[in-house]
């Protein structure tokens, strides 16, 4: 077997999670994939100087930091609109977007989820939640590195110091601070639920019969009294259900029964819904990528993201399976 063929069979299995790591570090699918990639071509050109004094998986991790690394120094962090100014409070007033902001996107659970035992598969859905992406989005980068490979992979604080180039003194006190800024931006995580909770399975059945019905009555009623909604690249956001449903009921392009279809999907180890909107040929086209965030039997976050090229990395089509083209006259309105 040539060197090549050894590389590839032996290093195959990590890419996923190499994936997720470096989708932690960088907040895109996109740009996680395109240095997942540098990451293999580093690795197979090095790998004759690999001399195994540690796992060719810890090996791989090290370049694949690096790289982050080096790639995080030419560019800001991905943020939410509402890491960029105070939630608006005109829900009725004009949408301005932005797509000049390299905003952060979602990440599909089937491109970094293995099988595994249940433990493993909660632990790997807790690390990629959309709350703790955009918070690590807040941490200078070698802060990010030195609190993902400590808290996420569990590295020794000399493993860590060793790759960064500097001192185990260091990279503790990195990460105490990495860790009290994350606190001070991030959600109470045992508080929100697995996606696979039998009430939050309800609640989203109930979210999608609404939304297919456009009963913004019924939406504001699962929706928590402090709820926030984010809309990537719209840089208004808006809280609290009263201005979430002026939003609905005045900027959604679909109005009555049937103008909008939803296929679930899974995102961020969390349940998303992938929105299509009937259009003027009567045909339902996708539109957007909801990723609501459920506390206590609500929806107390939503995020929706407005970047259609998402859907083909959801393994969604960019028209409804079940969608009929309609005559124009009998699209609902």
């Amino acid at each position: 077997m040539s060197d090549n063929e050894e590389f590839v069979r032996l290093a195959d299995p990590f890419r996923r999670e190499l994936l997720a790591h470096c989708y932690r570090m960088l907040g895109s699918v996109h740009e996680a994939e395109d240095l997942v990639q540098e990451t293999y071509i580093r690795a197979w050109r090095a790998y004759d100087n690999f001399e195994g004094r540690s796992s060719l998986r810890t090996w791989l991790y090290r370049i694949a930091t690096r790289t982050c690394l080096t790639e995080l120094d030419t560019r800001k962090r991905r943020p939410l609109p509402a890491d960029l100014g105070a939630a608006s409070d005109n829900p009725t007033g004009e949408l301005a977007s932005s797509e000049e902001v390299s905003w952060l996107q979602p990440m599909p659970d089937a491109m970094v989820e293995t099988p595994a035992d249940p433990a493993a598969v909660v632990a790997s859905r807790d690390s990629i939640r959309l709350a703790l992406i955009a918070a690590l989005q807040h941490l200078p980068p070698k802060q990010r590195a030195v609190l993902i490979l400590r808290d996420v992979l569990a590295w020794r604080a000399a493993e860590v110091a060793e790759l960064l180039e500097t001192s185990t003194a260091a990279v503790n006190s990195a990460l105490q601070r990495a860790r009290a800024q994350l606190e001070e931006v991030s959600p109470a995580q045992d508080s929100i639920t697995e996606p696979d909770n039998p009430q939050d399975k309800a609640l989203l059945k109930e979210w999608v019969s609404a939304f297919e019905r456009y009963d913004t009555v019924a939406i504001k009623e699962l929706l928590t009294q402090d709820a926030t909604w984010q809309m990537p690249p719209y840089l208004s956001w808006f809280s609290g259900r009263e201005a979430i449903v002026s939003l609905i009921e005045t900027h959604c392009p679909a109005h009555g029964a049937g103008a909008i279809k939803i296929i679930p999907t899974q995102a961020n180890g969390q349940t998303a819904l992938a929105l299509y909107i009937l259009d003027d040929e009567g045909v339902h086209r996708a539109h957007s990528l909801q990723v609501p965030t459920i506390v206590d039997g609500l929806v107390a976050k939503m995020v929706a993201f407005f970047d259609t090229d998402l859907f083909a990395r959801f393994g969604l089509p960019d028209v409804h399976p079940d969608s009929a083209a309609l005559p124009v006259s009998a699209a609902p309105r």
